[in-house]
């Protein structure tokens, strides 16, 4: 006799969902699609019972279950169509992700679908939070970190400028990102110093952390770009330079148009810096006239910055010139190699 009843219908498999979150995005901070998951969830589980995100799933009435299970047993509770989300900590949970992977490997059992769902996304400028974070630590914990000061750290400073300065100049785009990045050091080493500003140290008792430098930078940026941020105009590079100049001049009340240049910076800098006030400013003075190289130095860097060139840019492009000829007389290969 023929059995002409229907085939039994495979069971649903259901649904594995790995819920990620980014610590450098404020708890309960979740995408819809994230919460719109978890409220429909059959079970939500999570290993880290001191999870930043509990509390605030306990406040939406989401119920989390806290265990470890395998990826067998995370397989068995999918039975039946059901939804589980699982929620790693910060590290991710590598020993379920690789049991689920070997287990789908293996053709012998029917696995649920899987689904990466990221919770949050880190913003623009996020990891700007774990430099933060790590740089005090390791100024906490560090023996050698913890003892630099402002004016021990300064030579770095200096030479970490140098460098950048140099990696533009070789167009090495690597080169470019990693001088960034110590330069970058730099500050934030600075402002984590500055924090612990007690009123015996060299700093007085003024402290100040990275927020209080970030912040007084985006004040600045804002008030001396009124053409982005306010109603003024600006069509050209040479609009923008001059508005610039006003509000620098209005905020630092200077008496002379040579106030606030750093008179440590390279000779011909200085030089072209001065010339460059001087001409910016209105100011009637003749350059001043003597025996000896460095009047002609003066001379040639104020051509210079009146001609739009950067005086210690072409001299150090031409010195470079040199090198790599003095090299090749030398029969040595490349600098840069």
């Amino acid at each position: 006799m023929t059995d002409h009843s229907e085939p039994t219908a495979a069971e649903p498999t259901g649904r594995i969902v790995l819920l990620t979150t980014s610590h450098r995005v404020a708890p309960g901070v979740l995408s819809w699609p994230a919460w719109q998951t978890l409220h429909a969830a059959d079970r939500v589980l999570c290993a880290d019972p001191g999870h930043p995100q509990l509390p605030y799933l306990r406040e939406a009435g989401i119920e989390v279950t806290h265990g470890t299970p395998d990826a067998h047993e995370l397989v068995e509770a999918c039975a039946g169509g059901r939804t589980v989300v699982v929620l790693p900590g910060g590290e991710g949970d590598q020993r379920l992700t690789d049991g689920l992977a070997r287990l789908a490997g293996s053709g012998r059992v029917s696995m649920p679908d899987l689904e990466l769902l990221p919770g949050s996304y880190d913003l623009p400028g996020a990891r700007l939070l774990d430099l933060v974070q790590v740089m005090d630590r390791v100024r906490r914990e560090c023996p050698w970190t913890s003892q630099q000061t402002h004016r021990g750290l300064a030579k770095y400073a200096i030479e970490e400028a140098y460098e950048l300065v140099e990696a533009i100049e070789d167009g090495d785009r690597d080169e470019l990102r990693e001088e960034l990045g110590d330069v970058l050091l730099q500050v934030v080493f600075h402002a984590r110093i500055a924090e612990e500003a007690d009123g015996d140290g060299e700093d007085g008792d003024e402290a100040f952390s990275i927020d209080d430098v970030a912040g007084a930078l985006v004040e600045k940026l804002i008030h001396r770009h009124p053409h982005v941020f306010g109603d003024a105009k600006a069509e050209t590079p040479e609009d923008v330079h001059a508005h610039w100049q006003r509000t620098k001049a209005v905020e630092k009340q200077r008496e002379s148009v040579t106030d606030g240049i750093p008179v440590g910076q390279p000779g011909l800098a200085l030089a072209a810096k001065l010339a460059g006030r001087v001409r910016t400013g209105g100011v009637d003075v003749e350059l001043p006239r003597g025996e000896g190289i460095g009047y002609e130095l003066l001379e040639l860097a104020a051509r210079a910055e009146a001609a739009g060139i950067d005086p210690e840019t072409a001299l150090r492009a031409a010195a470079r010139v040199y090198r790599d000829a003095i090299r090749a007389a030398e029969g040595v290969g490349d600098a840069g190699a």
